[in-house]
């Protein structure tokens, strides 16, 4: 069994050595194998020396390294990794260290006992550690969730995790337009319409950052978000 793991980087020159480093050192349950796939969006920094640095230093690590021409956007590095994954499993796996690899394992649980197609790693279920940060993004999530479950029929408490967790074969099934942060909830709602769809929800931890410390995502994504709510679940 294989799991794909998709890094989609801008600007991580501070991070993204530990963040390999971390997965690399990952035991995953069922003998199941890694397959990294960085996915560098033409990020301005030393992003690209410090991947390069790291991959020679480390041969044999299952390491696929591909650099977008111009920047586009996470979701678009996430369509790249999607179709270039050869594993039976798909995770996104950010460049920052605001998401533990450990709990990989409590992803692939649900899905290695074939009771789950897609899980989703929440942020705000079980006795996990989560930073205390902003209580306006906590709000907003929350907000986004709701409206995401009442247009999709679904109870998740976490719809924009970055741990999402699908079988290779749904993901790839998907046809996927948004390139920035829009691809959570499109996603979501196109998952949400595959006939017969198990999707599982487990909890997880969760290391926030603040913007000084490098967080991207801001109040224009978020309302990005609402239009893709009501716009890949009712228009699809």
């Amino acid at each position: 069994m294989k799991l794909s793991v998709i890094i989609p980087a801008f600007n991580e020159e501070r991070t993204i050595r530990v963040i390999l480093e971390r997965l690399l050192q990952v035991k995953l349950i069922h003998e199941t194998v890694l397959e990294l796939l960085i996915i560098n969006d033409c990020s301005t920094d030393n992003t690209e020396t410090v991947i390069n640095e790291f991959i020679g230093s480390h041969p044999a690590a299952p390491i696929h390294y591909l650099k977008h021409d111009v920047n586009r956007g996470k979701g678009r590095a996430i369509r790249t990794g999607i179709q270039l994954a050869t594993g039976d499993y798909i995770v996104v796996q950010d460049a920052d260290l605001e998401y533990d690899p450990d709990d990989f394992n409590r992803l692939l649980k649900p899905a290695l006992q074939g009771f789950a197609d897609v899980v989703y790693g929440s942020r705000f279920m079980g006795g996990n550690p989560h930073r205390v940060l902003f209580f306006w993004h906590t709000i907003g999530n929350k907000v986004l969730t709701f409206l995401s479950n009442m247009i999709n029929n679904l109870n998740l408490t976490d719809m924009e995790t970055c741990y999402k967790l699908f079988r290779a074969d749904v993901a790839k099934s998907i046809t996927l337009r948004e390139d920035r942060f829009g691809f959570e909830p499109e996603i979501t709602a196109k998952v949400a319409r595959i006939p017969g769809v198990r999707i599982y929800e487990v909890g997880i931890s969760y290391y926030g950052r603040t913007y000084e410390e490098g967080k991207k995502i801001n109040w224009k994504d978020g309302f990005r978000a609402i239009y893709c709510i009501f716009r890949y679940g009712l228009l699809n």
